[in-house]
């Protein structure tokens, strides 16, 4: 008589499915069109953005955002204009493993460096100290980098050959937030708020695809 036991002990695990790869190689270029509507709702802050990621493979890709921006202080008391540009770089991992060969949507968290540079205007003060004594004069402009490090995730969607519409939320560390001064814009490009060091951001980007052969990765 043969045992449950032996039986289940002769029976080889079919193997597992090789991980489908994709067919063609990728650089997908995008622009973030939130910051449009951002630029005409808000009248401190102004800014413009940009996206690229290649793909490597194993569902990983090299991705990096670039923009400029401005921002504007104006109180009664203290006037000033900031500009910068900003640059980050780092990688994105797909959260679920790819169904087709050709199918490029994709769930993804990610990981970048940033720094931008900033220009701070020279700033234009007044003080009254309510008995009729008034002080007014000029800081003298000044340059400053900030650096940071943020976690990041979200969407792609293919909509068309191509196109792809999608979003990202992310988490921005500051790692030299002290470099900013006591006079600090209102926003940074790429960044954010400048008044703490964790700051949070959302994208929503339109994007192209561009595609060739190249082997299977």
């Amino acid at each position: 008589m043969v045992h449950a036991e032996e039986v289940a002990d002769t029976v080889t695990p079919a193997p597992a499915a090789p991980a489908v790869q994709a067919s063609q190689k990728q650089l997908r270029l995008g622009f973030d069109i939130s910051r449009i509507a951002r630029n005409v709702l808000s009248d401190k802050v102004h800014g413009y953005e940009l996206s690229a990621d290649y793909y490597f493979k194993k569902e990983l890709y090299f991705a990096a955002e670039a923009g400029f921006g401005s921002s504007t202080v104006n109180y009664p008391v203290l006037r000033y204009n900031s500009d910068n540009f900003f640059v980050q770089a780092g990688i994105d991992k797909a959260l679920f493993p790819r169904k087709r060969p050709n199918d490029w949507s994709l769930a993804f968290v990610g990981l970048r460096y940033g720094v931008a540079v900033v220009k701070r205007g020279a700033a234009a003060y007044n003080t009254d100290d309510g008995l009729g004594n008034k002080t007014s004069g000029t800081i003298p402009s000044d340059y400053f980098s900030l650096h940071w490090l943020e976690l990041s995730g979200g969407m792609k969607l293919e909509l068309f050959r191509g196109v792809f519409a999608g979003w990202t939320v992310r988490s921005k560390f500051a790692l030299n937030q002290k470099s900013v001064g006591d006079l600090k814009p209102e926003g940074i490009a790429g960044f954010g708020a400048a008044e703490k060091n964790l700051a949070f951001d959302f994208n929503f980007y339109i994007s192209y695809a561009l595609r060739w052969s190249g082997g299977r990765k």
